[in-house]
């Protein structure tokens, strides 16, 4: 829990403050002064008196009440400074700053969970340790990195790495990009950037809170407390963008099913970031140009004029828009030609709108309005304006803020000359105003803001037999579940499956075939990967021919017996599911059978997934278009695809101990789907 003490402090002590701002302590004090905090103000520094015009103690014990504690001194002494503040001074909220601690060695460890017992002790908020600190609008509680004015119409930040607030910080600030609040969060002890974003979500006020909230992280700790609180936000009005790294393995691991191979912890990230609505970044640029975006009016339609004095620029920016999804469509007709007439000689307003080096100003204004008023079938400008150096380009900023005001359609700004209109560039941002300076990438975050979908609704899994799956589940050994006991899973969750009959001597394996029929499909039980060693037989429509198989199949290593199933037709699909660490189970679906290894062409979505999450996952496959039938081949039953889908979503809900799933192939007709082979795997 955050308390207010953090955020809105009415005293503040430093200790470990100095005199040398070259210290954390002297630099996070000088920056607390600099930033006219307004509250009680004081300083715990054994060798000083006053230290930057602040009066000075030698020891806590001697300080007056104090709300929030900033401590910059060596790890061994931090336990004992927070007991005496938690308990002597009434101090509420803590923000370490020294390292040393978890990050360090196991004994760093202990003492960091000492120090955390004692803050919940008195109901506290600790930021840190390990980390740069925290910037609010009462005051700028940080000792590196450029130090932002702060404006609540800017971003939020919270970080695990302070280094890369920093780094942040500077390619954000020289672009215009404002900032509200920022967290540096370091070990995140008690409070890391799942309880930042659930403080930021239940004190939101529209009117007040920033609408933009940015975060990098490396550890999800809690997956299910950052899915809730992001999807909240969203729904409140807010955009959320965010950086997810190490999600790369170091070495191999060892997988057994489709599903383990195609699946990793990075599609796990993806899965849960697009299930919150969250816009996944991969770099500090992309999170920059993201939240620039962001700062605009929002994009309501795909297609996009390209406004440029450079030809070169607008079509690079072309190109990155439709790769990214995004039309810049053709601009004709009357008003066309009308907007044409007024600008220069040799000038092109079809789209890329091209008004030449020698365009000024009242051309860019002229050709805003036509954007805005005359062009139905555009959505949004992209303007690419610098200088060669040649003249001032200033008057071209102040009619870029002034239409981006009174425009409708959103105008997306690319300053390319960050040196050269170096004066025009700052004034642009002094009126508030937020430049791009690369084309590409500006082009590249409007497709990906654009594309984010919003949050995945919440909605009531189906009823299934709960008691049998936890009497199969909880009757297994780790591994890989055998196909009887897959039936009764199968069936407690009402996926269509195939019939078949397991026949451990010869004479069962004729009796079964008689009872299901020819055509059949032998396969042998035991060996993991059935069609490796030989123990799938296909077509079987002779009594001889089953007994030769089983015959065959029996002599396998590690044969058990021999699964024997009616052989149906139909479009082969994939549906798996796999469990990520902490993150929870993804589930995949797709083209089956050798598509699956050939093409790997699947969609994937954070469980539980819900008929309409489903929907839009078949509609993101590249094979989609298969799915609904091509040159008078059948499609499938996609209602009975998507139920399977939320089936597998009820059946892990109710059994988290499964870690992988395949059904491959399912059978897809006009009228059914049936799971055709099905492989579990569990983890108790």
């Amino acid at each position: 829990m955050i308390v207010n003490e953090l955020i809105n402090p009415k005293s503040i002590v430093v200790v470990g403050g100095s005199n040398d701002i070259e210290k954390p302590g002297g630099k996070i004090l000088k920056n607390i002064i600099d930033g006219v905090y307004s509250g009680n103000l004081s300083v715990v520094n054994p060798k000083e008196s006053l230290v930057q015009g602040i009066k000075c103690y030698n020891s806590v014990k001697d300080i007056p009440q104090t709300e929030l504690a900033i401590i910059a001194i060596s790890a061994k002494f931090a336990l004992e400074t927070v007991e005496i503040l938690a308990y002597e001074k009434g101090t509420k909220a803590f923000i370490i700053l020294s390292a040393g601690f978890s990050e360090f060695d196991d004994a760093g460890k202990i003492l960091e969970r000492k120090i955390v017992e004692v803050i919940n002790s008195v109901g506290g908020s600790l930021i840190g340790p390990n980390c740069i600190g925290v910037l609010t609008q009462s005051y700028k509680g940080v000792f590196a990195g450029l130090v932002p004015q702060l404006t609540s119409k800017g971003c939020d930040l919270v970080s695990g790495s302070g280094a890369t607030i920093c780094f942040i910080l500077e390619m954000a600030i020289p672009r215009g990009l404002a900032f509200n609040n920022v967290f540096s969060v370091g070990n995140s002890a008690q409070i890391g950037v799942e309880e930042v974003l659930e403080y930021w979500d239940t004190t939101f006020n529209y009117e007040t809170s920033s609408l933009v909230k940015l975060f990098y992280i490396e550890q999800i700790d809690n997956p299910e407390k950052l899915l809730k609180h992001c999807r909240s936000l969203i729904k409140k009005g807010c955009k959320i963008a965010a950086i997810k790294a190490g999600t790369t393995e170091a070495g191999s691991r060892a997988v057994s099913s489709h599903t383990g191979a195609i699946a990793g912890s990075d599609t796990a990230v993806d899965a849960l970031f697009k299930k919150a609505g969250i816009i996944r970044c991969y770099s500090r640029q992309e999170l920059v140009y993201v939240a620039g975006i962001l700062q605009h009016k929002e994009l309501t339609g795909k297609n996009i004029a390209v406004i440029t004095h450079a030809g070169g620029s607008g079509v690079m920016l072309t190109d990155t828009l439709a790769k990214g999804g995004l039309n810049v469509p053709k601009i004709e007709g009357d008003a066309a030609d009308e907007l044409l007439s007024q600008l220069h000689y040799g000038s092109s307003v079809s789209n890329p709108i091209d008004f030449l080096a020698t365009g000024n100003s009242k051309q860019l204004g002229i050709i805003l309005d036509y954007v805005d008023n005359k062009f139905d079938n555009i959505d949004a400008s992209a303007v690419i304006f610098g200088t060669t150096g040649m003249f001032d380009v200033t008057d071209v900023y102040e009619v870029l803020h002034e239409k981006m005001n009174t425009c409708k359609k959103p105008i997306y700004p690319c300053l390319p000359s960050p040196i050269q209109a170096e004066n025009a560039v700052k004034h642009f941002h002094f009126l508030g105003r937020i430049g791009f300076t690369d084309e590409v990438a500006m082009g590249s975050a409007i497709a990906k803001v654009y594309n984010t979908p919003s949050p995945a609704e919440e909605f009531e899994l189906p009823k299934v037999d709960i008691k049998a799956i936890r009497n199969v589940i909880d009757n297994s050994l780790s591994g890989y579940l055998p196909p009887d006991k897959i039936q009764i899973l199968l069936d407690a969750v009402g996926i269509p499956r195939v019939q078949e009959l397991i026949a451990e001597t010869k004479e069962d394996a004729i009796k079964f075939a008689e009872t299901l029929g020819f055509p059949l499909v032998m396969k042998v039980v035991g060996p993991l990967h059935k069609t490796d060693v030989g123990g799938v037989a296909l077509n079987i429509k002779q009594i001889e021919i089953v007994s030769q198989e089983y015959d065959r199949m029996m002599k396998i290593p590690d044969a058990t017996g021999v699964l024997l199933q009616q052989m149906l037709s139909g479009t082969e699909l994939f549906a798996g599911v796999k469990k990520e660490d902490n993150l929870g189970h993804i589930i995949l679906l797709g083209l089956g059978g050798i598509f699956i290894e050939i093409l790997k062409d699947v969609s994937y979505a954070m469980a539980p997934v819900s008929k309409a999450e489903s929907y839009t996952m078949m509609s993101e496959l590249r094979s989609h278009k298969l799915l609904d039938g091509v040159r008078k081949q059948s499609g499938i039953d996609k209602e009975k695809f998507a139920n399977i889908i939320v089936s597998l979503s009820a059946l892990v809900n109710a059994a988290p101990e499964i870690t992988e799933l395949d059904l491959n192939p399912l059978l897809g007709k006009e009228d059914s789907v049936v799971a055709v082979d099905v492989r579990i795997a569990i983890e108790k």
